[in-house]
């Protein structure tokens, strides 16, 4: 008899989809993320960077001034036919909502600016501690 017998490994196969299958959501929902605080070196500004900072409560400035999303979007507009291309430094609080964030960058990139950085606080000692903390004391006892 010439025919290889593959019902054994269609069965294995099909078990494996159907475990990863199950698994998968699982994974996705396992995550907690505190994002704010970075150790990186800070970089030098230079005089082409445009500084956007949102507070907690959804209000946004252009470096210091305040202003609203339509404004932002006419400056970026006018920033992006500089030459050299200004870097665009986003400063979020904590509490800022994603989607004023994801709206700035969206009319950033909309514009054809690429260069698109985020300004967080390096951590502190004690900061890094209570992290550690919390991290050993979310992790499940085996």
């Amino acid at each position: 008899m010439s025919d290889i017998n593959v019902t054994p490994m269609v069965d294995v196969m099909l078990v494996l989809l159907v475990i990863f299958i199950l698994a998968a959501p699982l994974l996705n929902h396992a995550i907690r993320l505190d994002l704010p605080q970075a150790q990186t070196q800070a970089l030098p500004q230079d005089a082409k960077t445009i500084t956007l900072s949102f507070d907690g409560n959804g209000k946004l400035f252009w470096d210091t001034e305040l202003t609203t999303i339509d404004d932002i979007e006419q400056r970026l507009a006018l920033s992006a036919k500089q030459k050299p291309q200004p870097e665009i430094l986003l400063r979020a609080d904590k509490s800022t909502r994603f989607e004023l964030i994801a709206e700035v960058m969206a009319a950033a990139q909309s514009q054809g600016l690429t260069k698109i950085g985020f300004a967080t606080e390096p951590k502190t000692s004690t900061a890094s501690a209570k992290s550690s903390a919390k991290l050993l004391a979310n992790t499940p006892k085996k």
